[in-house]
C-alpha cells in the first residue's frame, strides 16, 4: 500500500514550513521548576496549560513544536489525557508535532510503540517521533509503514548531546565509519530510495547543536538531495548559538528544526508569545540564505 496522493509526506511538510522561513521547534517540557515559574502547579493540570498555551503560541510562527513525553508520563493516566488535549489543539491548530518517544526495541514490539504514535487516529498521534536505533536501524521497520502510507516522519538519534552518549555513537564500526555516521547514512539512503521525489526526506536524525560534528565522523560538507531533516536541540540554554546554525550543519543545514525549549519557557506564560517570536525570527535570520 502506497501513501494517498492527498496525503502529503512528512518531508513535504517540513518542506513546506522551511519555504515559508519557519525553522523553529518549540520544546514542552513541564518539569516541576518550569511549572513553578508559570505560577502552575506540578501537576497533570499543570502540564496541560503549559502544553496549550505553547501550541496557542506557536501556531503559525514556529515549525513543529516538540513535548517530552516522560514529563507528561510521570503523571500516569491523567498526564497522558493531558497530552491527548495537548495534541488535539496541535493538530487542530495545523502545528507539526515531534513526539519526543526515544523508542526503540524489536519485532513486534517496537510496531506497537510506532502504531501508538503514528496511527491515524490514535489518542497519542503525532506526526513524527524520536527514536533509538541502536539494536540496528533496520529494527525501525516497524515505523516505515506509517511513513510511507500516512505521512509520517522518524527522528533517529545519531549525535547526542550528552557527554554519557559520545562514548557510544563515536565507536568505530570494522568498515572505519562511526556509529552516529552510520546513522546519518542509513537515513539518507532510506529517504532516496522511499523519497527521491521530495526536497525534504522524511527520515531525520537528531543532531546536538553543541557538538562539533565532525568528532562523531559526520561530514557536513555535503548537502544530499532529498534534504536530510535534522532535529537540533541544544540552542538557547543549552549554549549553541542560533547565530551559528549555518556553521554547524553546513551543507546539511537547510532541513534543520532548531529546537528550543527552556530559553522560551523560562519567564512564565506572561510574554510567551513574544519569545516564541523572537526565536523564531533568530533562527529564520540564521538560515534563510540556505
Amino acid at each position: 500500500m502506497t501513501r494517498s496522493a492527498s496525503v502529503p509526506s512528512f518531508g513535504a511538510r517540513l518542506a513546506a514550513e522551511f519555504a515559508a522561513g519557519r525553522h523553529l521547534c518549540v520544546g514542552i517540557d513541564p518539569h516541576a521548576g518550569l511549572l513553578s515559574g508559570w505560577g502552575l502547579d506540578d501537576s497533570a493540570a499543570g502540564a496541560e496549560r503549559m502544553g496549550r498555551d505553547v501550541v496557542a503560541a506557536s501556531a503559525g510562527v514556529a515549525a513543529a513544536i516538540k513535548p517530552q513525553i516522560s514529563f507528561f508520563e510521570r503523571f500516569g493516566s491523567a498526564g497522558f489525557v493531558a497530552l491527548e488535549r495537548v495534541l488535539a489543539d496541535a493538530r487542530e491548530a495545523g502545528v507539526i508535532v515531534v513526539g519526543d518517544v526515544k523508542r526503540g526495541d524489536i519485532g513486534s514490539t517496537f510496531a506497537a510503540y510506532a502504531e501508538a504514535w503514528l496511527a491515524p487516529g490514535s489518542p497519542l498521534e503525532v506526526d513524527a517521533m524520536t527514536v533509538a536505533p541502536y539494536m540496528g536501524f533496520d529494527t525501525l521497520s516497524g515505523a516505515f509503514p506509517f511513513v510511507r502510507e500516512h505521512g509520517k516522519g522518524l527522528f533517529v538519534l545519531a549525535a547526542t548531546s550528552n557527554p554519557e552518549a559520545r562514548m557510544m555513537q563515536t565507536a568505530v564500526r570494522p568498515d572505519g565509519q562511526t556509529l552516529a555516521a552510520s546513522v546519518v547514512e542509513s537515513a539518507n539512503a532510506w529517504n532516496a530510495s522511499e523519497h527521491a521525489a521530495d526536497t525534504v526526506g522524511s527520515v531525520g536524525v537528531v543532531l546536538g547543536a553543541t557538538l562539533t560534528l565532525s568528532d562523531f565522523g559526520i561530514d557536513t560538507a555535503v548537502r544530499v538531495t532529498p534534504a536530510l531533516p535534522v532535529l537540533a536541540p541544544g540552542f538557547g540554554h543549552q549554549g549553541a548559538k542560533v547565530e551559528d546554525a549555518a556553521e554547524i550543519f553546513g551543507g546539511i543545514g537547510y532541513a534543520v528544526l532548531a529546537n528550543e525549549s527552556r530559553s522560551i519557557l523560562d519567564g512564565g506564560g506572561v510574554g510567551l508569545a513574544g519569545r516564541v517570536r523572537e526565536r523564531a525570527a533568530l533562527i529564520t535570520e540564521a538560515l534563510d540564505d540556505r
